[in-house]
């Protein structure tokens, strides 16, 4: 997939001999385009071949301990090798929010009365990016959506994990692509590949200008947290 976006190198001002080639980024994300990245040398099971379910319970695994703990890249390996995280969908109970979407493909989009969209979606079958920790995956990710994008474009925020609006959970790492201004939209991507559980997360959010960007950032940080696998 090829897009043409420019993108913010973190903590500095726009790169300008970087190519312009992150500006739709976002807009692919929000219209829903698949991330599934799946090994294409692995074989196809034929049509009618029973396939083994994948264990819901791992051995020596401890899904509360670790849901119990903040989860920095770092610490991506405590998670069950295969049980995907997940995403909440408690945005559509939040003031000025409406679901318009709801688990296609595994992505739900969400619409607020002040322009602004979210589209969140969690993708399995990510072995092919996986790298040395989830940062470097993350990165691989963001760059399987555009080649063009450098580490330094990138930023390292929190979300919550696990908890509710009432009782918040811990916190997870995540990295945020800050696009140009496109179309008079101004633009975040949230995203997190968790190499050991073979899944991603990302999350984009759409809005008029950078005043309601900030405010929805907020909503989705209290109202959008990433689920720790149960087993």
């Amino acid at each position: 997939m090829d897009f043409a976006t420019t993108a913010r190198p973190a903590g500095r001002a726009w790169h300008l001999g970087a190519p312009l080639a992150v500006a739709g980024l976002g807009a692919v994300l929000l219209a829903g385009c698949s991330v599934d990245v799946r090994d294409p040398a692995a074989p196809e099971t034929p049509p009618g071949t029973p396939v083994l379910s994948t264990p819901t319970i791992t051995p020596g695994h401890d899904a509360a301990a670790v849901a119990a703990r903040d989860l920095p890249f770092a610490a991506g390996g405590t998670l069950a090798p295969g049980v995907p995280v997940g995403i909440s969908d408690e945005l559509k109970r939040a003031p000025g929010w409406k679901q318009v979407t709801e688990d296609v493909s595994g992505a739900s989009q969400y619409a607020k009365a002040d322009g602004c969209v979210v589209a969140a979606r969690v993708s399995t079958g990510q072995g092919p990016l996986v790298r040395g920790d989830d940062r470097e995956s993350t990165v691989a990710l963001f760059q399987y959506l555009d080649a063009t994008i450098q580490p330094s474009y990138l930023t390292t925020e929190s979300l919550q994990w696990g908890g509710s609006v009432e009782e918040p959970g811990k916190s997870v790492e995540v990295l945020v692509l800050e696009p140009a201004a496109h179309g008079g939209k101004s633009t975040a991507v949230l995203a997190r590949v968790f190499g050991t559980a073979g899944s991603s997360a990302y999350i984009s959010v759409s809005c008029p200008d950078p005043g309601t960007l900030a405010a929805a950032r907020k909503d989705v940080s209290r109202y959008l947290p990433l689920v720790p696998p149960s087993a």
